[in-house]
């Protein structure tokens, strides 16, 4: 079957999906965006979290053919994503599709050292820097998860409290860090944000 879907703002079709294949499998394998993990395939981790049509979701568990007409945001266009959100739609998506960062793009996308410069230069998203400026990335592999579900958080609830966050972030699991650097990330985001308004 074929799927047209929107990823990251643009729109794109997949050919020849069968009706068992996953969503994490067309990102990878057909799209080539890695960031999305697979890890458990059980819906487990969240190492495969994406939105989709704003809301986080395990992409292992969605069939590809249910995200027909829908819209797919992964960590590759989470920078594009934020910042086309807070030029264009206060508080809200860009649901026309009109929008977003290119499959191509993504794919060629690399991280730039932190140098401080990063989330001025609309390199990463907010989230994104805060991760790395509190040091809450160690092997990576849970990361992308965590940070779509943490953008999507901040997005609905500009200042979480502690329990708000651990309750966003309990569908992904980190076997590296022992969570805390990555609550430090959220708040350091939140207060960012805060005083960014």
């Amino acid at each position: 079957m074929r799927v047209n879907f929107t990823v990251n703002g643009r729109k794109q079709e997949a050919d020849d999906v069968w009706e068992g294949e996953s969503l994490l499998y067309v990102l990878r394998e057909r799209m080539g965006l890695p960031g999305s993990k697979n890890a458990c395939e059980q819906g487990e981790c969240g190492s495969c979290t994406v939105r989709l049509d704003g809301v986080p979701v395990c992409s292992c568990l969605v069939a590809a053919g249910q995200v027909e007409g829908r819209e797919v945001v992964t960590v590759e266009g989470l920078a594009d994503y934020a910042k086309h959100r807070d030029d264009a739609h206060p508080g809200g998506a860009c649901a026309s599709g009109a929008c977003g960062t290119s499959v191509d793009a993504a794919q060629r996308w690399q991280a730039k050292p932190a140098d401080g410069r990063s989330a001025e230069s609309g390199d990463l998203s907010p989230i994104q820097q805060a991760f790395i400026d509190a040091g809450a990335v160690q092997c990576g592999f849970c990361t992308p998860g965590l940070l779509v579900a943490a953008d999507e958080l901040l997005e609905r609830n500009a200042s979480p409290s502690d329990q708000d966050i651990r309750e966003a972030l309990s569908g992904n699991l980190c076997r590296c860090t022992g969570y805390e650097k990555i609550l430090d990330a959220v708040r350091l985001a939140a207060a960012r944000q805060e005083e960014a308004v």
